[in-house]
C-alpha cells in the first residue's frame, strides 16, 4: 500500500507543521511494527512529551524509506506477550497459606439464646460469668454468680483486644448479649504447647468453657 507525502521537507520543518501533525500522520499511517520500533506505542500526550520534533520528522521520512504503512509487506502481526502465571500462582498459594492460619480453632454450641440483636465489638468491655472444664470433664476454673447473701462479680474486660485467650475473643464476638455456649477451644487459641501448670491446665489442652455473657458497653 503507497501512501503520498503530505509534506515536503521545507514544510515539514517549518512552523507551518506542528509536532503533533507529524504524529498524528506517521500514527495513522504507520505499520504497527515501525511504530514499535521507533517507539510511537505510546499516547499523544506521552509521545509528544518525550519526542522532539527533529525525531518526529526522521521517523516520518524513514517510514517513507521503508515503505513501512498499514497494510504493506512490513505490517506484520506484532507478538503479543502474555503475562507469566508464576507469581499470580504465589500470591494465591500465599494467601490460601493465611486463610488455613485463620481457620476458626474453636466450636460454639448455644446453650441459651442471647437477644440475636446486640454482639460487643472489639474494644467493647464485656461481662461474663463462665465454668472451664478440661476434656475429661475436670473443673480448673470457675466464676458464678453465688448467692444472693454472697454474690459474686462478674468477670470483666475488653474483647477481642487479647486480654484472654484468642478462643475466647473470637467466640464472644460472635455471641449476642444474654447468651450462654458451651465453647471448645483447641490448644492453638487457648494455652498451647506450654498450657497453665498454675492453673493445672496440661500441655496442648483443649479446653471446653461454658460462658454466660451478661452484657457489654
Amino acid at each position: 500500500m503507497a501512501v503520498e507525502r503530505k509534506w515536503s521537507d521545507a514544510e515539514i520543518t517549518s512552523d507551518a507543521v506542528s509536532k503533533r501533525e507529524v504524529f498524528e500522520f506517521i500514527k495513522e499511517n504507520g505499520a504497527e511494527k515501525f511504530l514499535s520500533e521507533q517507539k510511537l506505542m505510546g499516547s499523544a500526550k506521552n509521545v509528544l512529551k518525550t519526542s522532539k520534533k527533529e525525531q518526529l520528522i526522521e521517523s516520518y521520512n524513514l517510514m517513507f524509506e521503508k515503505s513501512a504503512f498499514v497494510g504493506s509487506e512490513y505490517d506484520v502481526p506484532m507478538e503479543k506477550v502474555v503475562p507469566k502465571m508464576k507469581d499470580l500462582s504465589l500470591q494465591s498459594t500465599k494467601k490460601k497459606a493465611v486463610e488455613v492460619e485463620e481457620e476458626p480453632k474453636y466450636k460454639k454450641i448455644v446453650l441459651h439464646k442471647g437477644d440475636k440483636v446486640n454482639y460487643p465489638k472489639p474494644g467493647d468491655k464485656v461481662q461474663v460469668y463462665y465454668i472451664g472444664k478440661l476434656a475429661d470433664g475436670t473443673v480448673f476454673d470457675k466464676l458464678q454468680p453465688g448467692t444472693k447473701k454472697k454474690p459474686n462479680p462478674p468477670l470483666r474486660f475488653n474483647v477481642g483486644k487479647g486480654n484472654v485467650i484468642k478462643g475466647w475473643d473470637q467466640a464472644l464476638l460472635k455471641m449476642s448479649q444474654g447468651e450462654k455456649a458451651e465453647i471448645t477451644i483447641e490448644p492453638e487459641w487457648a494455652y498451647g504447647k506450654q498450657g497453665k501448670p498454675e492453673a493445672k491446665i496440661p500441655p496442648n489442652a483443649t479446653l471446653i468453657f461454658e460462658v454466660h455473657l451478661l452484657r457489654f458497653d
